[in-house]
């Protein structure tokens, strides 16, 4: 069987309040033509489909047209569960009509999938967490942990009123989510996982860091079972292999999404599978669709000049601008009439070389970029992407 495993799409993600949709659309139909030519048999979407619970109109219509010529006439199979950014119920509000395209979405750990025809190809058997696929005259067993936050674990399972149940940890939670869905593999099948989660020690340079509070987010590679061929992963920016799993992998996202992310490549993989047999995986780069850059400049002069000399290329630019004094208005007209995506411009002071300031106003910055300038101000230093991310999280909970 042929799969391609992609993850972290963040349609709809703003770069300091500038839409991202061409690069992803771009992405989108790359990804199209490499499931194409891969022929690939099922297609594994490990979370994070949107940036936000309320994504844009044009986010989801983007999905939606993918998701139709993924489906080349319903004989692929394509599997997509939800991650933390998106909203369960949404995502998969149009699952029942996607069936005849060959779609299975999962939204929340032990999503209960229907049984019956998914475009050619069928869904045997299901449980809470799991289906049975024959997928051009192939078996697959395919365990589906959408993001297991507390919260959702907790609703979903083991919600025993015992002290020993209610003391458990997350890791034995999840433990025993993986152990008790496990026995759902059955011989002759291929035997999947697709989820996504944080495991511990992997390389967290993208702006998904793990949601740590406390650290009760962050799982081990042995959680796995040991019977999976092989294992999709989303969460985690970074495309990378698993420590201490050789058969997990995360793909990525398909673009980088901020200044940390842009020193490692982006990709999808392609993986070959046969039951019981080694599982060949290939990686596809993907090209930088807009890339991010940072300018450091010496003066006015050398930036409005860099401006100039780059004015019709497409990248988003940081400028970083050494300066005894401000930067006049008349000098930041002119670097954006010749370079129109330069996100932000920094004054560097000589005196004091960590001394930044984005020169916007208040009331032209974006809701993420006053929560950091607050919080440098406040504590003397930067907001990490977990803090970030809790309060994120707290606010979507709040709404």
């Amino acid at each position: 069987m042929k799969i391609i495993h992609t993850a972290d799409w963040h349609l709809g993600k703003n770069l300091e309040g500038q839409s991202r949709l061409p690069e992803q659309e771009a992405f989108l139909r790359d990804f199209v033509d490499i499931c194409e030519k891969e022929e690939a048999d099922l297609i594994l979407i490990a979370g994070d489909i949107y940036d936000s619970y309320n994504p844009p109109a044009a986010a989801e219509q983007l999905f939606y047209d993918t998701l139709k010529q993924l489906s080349r006439g319903g004989t692929c199979m394509t599997v997509i569960i939800s991650g933390n950014h998106d909203n369960p119920d949404r995502l998969t509000a149009s699952g029942p009509l996607a069936r005849e395209h060959g779609i299975v979405m999962a939204g929340t750990p032990g999503t209960v999938v229907p049984t019956g025809s998914y475009g050619h190809n069928t869904i045997t058997d299901s449980g809470p967490g799991y289906v049975h696929a024959v997928i051009k005259g192939e078996a697959a067993d395919i365990l589906l942990v959408p993001f297991p936050s507390e919260k959702r674990l907790g609703e979903r399972y083991l919600t025993g009123t015992d002290e020993t149940e209610r003391g458990k940890s997350y890791e034995e939670r999840m433990r025993q989510l993986f152990s008790d869905l496990s026995s759902r593999f059955t011989p002759g099948s291929l035997h999947l996982v697709v989820s996504h989660l944080f495991v511990m020690d992997s390389a967290t340079d993208g702006s998904e860091r793990s949601v740590q509070l406390g650290g009760s987010y962050l799982l081990p590679g042995s959680i796995f079972p040991e019977k999976a061929d092989y294992i999709a992963l989303g969460h985690v920016h970074k495309p990378q292999k698993v420590p201490g799993q050789k058969k997990a992998r995360y793909s990525g996202s398909p673009i980088h999404y901020n200044q940390r992310e842009i020193h490692f490549s982006n990709q999808v993989l392609s993986v070959s599978l046969h039951p019981g047999g080694e599982c060949h995986v290939k990686e596809i780069p993907l090209p930088v669709y807009k890339p991010i850059e940072i300018w450091r400049c010496d003066s006015v002069e050398d930036a409005i000049l860099t401006c100039e000399k780059h004015s019709g290329e497409e990248s988003w630019v940081y400028m970083e601008i050494k300066i005894d004094s401000y930067i006049h208005e008349e000098d930041i007209r002119a670097m954006k009439r010749l370079k129109a995506d330069i996100l932000s411009i920094r004054p560097i002071f000589p005196k004091d070389s960590e001394q930044r300031q984005d020169i916007r106003r208040p009331e032209e910055l974006p809701f993420d970029v006053l929560v950091k300038n607050y919080y440098r101000q406040k504590f003397q230093t930067d907001m990490t992407e977990e803090t970030m991310g809790v309060l994120m999280e707290i606010l979507r909970e709040e709404d």
